[in-house]
């Protein structure tokens, strides 16, 4: 399994912006598929967003679509969440994820799971 490591999480206000990071330091993330899952207390956990081996391709829960953006530096062997226009319902801790195969969400699709990184924002 990959070794994953959130990082960026935090308070912001409303409206503000967070860029989350998931490094892995044995692996190579551009052999996996990698994607962000969020949980919220009390709530199953869901899908964010993921993105292809190149970062060519990347798919987007509806919740985020046109506020968040998936992407990887493979010089960095890092990818990010970058989150903009945050509102309070996207409170959650959140998780980066890597598969071996193509993803449209599923967290079964998944194998390697990151600790989470809190990320709070008050209205």
């Amino acid at each position: 399994q990959v070794q994953l490591v959130e990082s960026g999480g935090g308070l912001v206000q409303a409206g503000g912006s967070l860029r989350l990071s998931c490094a892995a330091s044995r692996h190579t993330l551009s052999s996996y598929y990698m994607g962000w899952f969020r949980q919220a207390p009390g709530m199953e956990r869901e899908f964010v967003a993921s993105i292809s081996w190149s970062g060519g391709s990347a798919y987007y829960a509806d919740s985020g679509k046109g506020r968040f953006t998936i992407s990887r530096d493979s010089a960095k062997n890092t990818v990010y969440l970058q989150m903009n226009s945050l509102k309070p319902e996207d409170t959650a801790v959140y998780y980066c994820a890597a598969s071996r195969r193509i993803s449209f969400g599923s967290p079964t699709d998944f194998a390697s799971w990151g600790q989470g990184t809190q990320v709070t924002v008050s209205s």
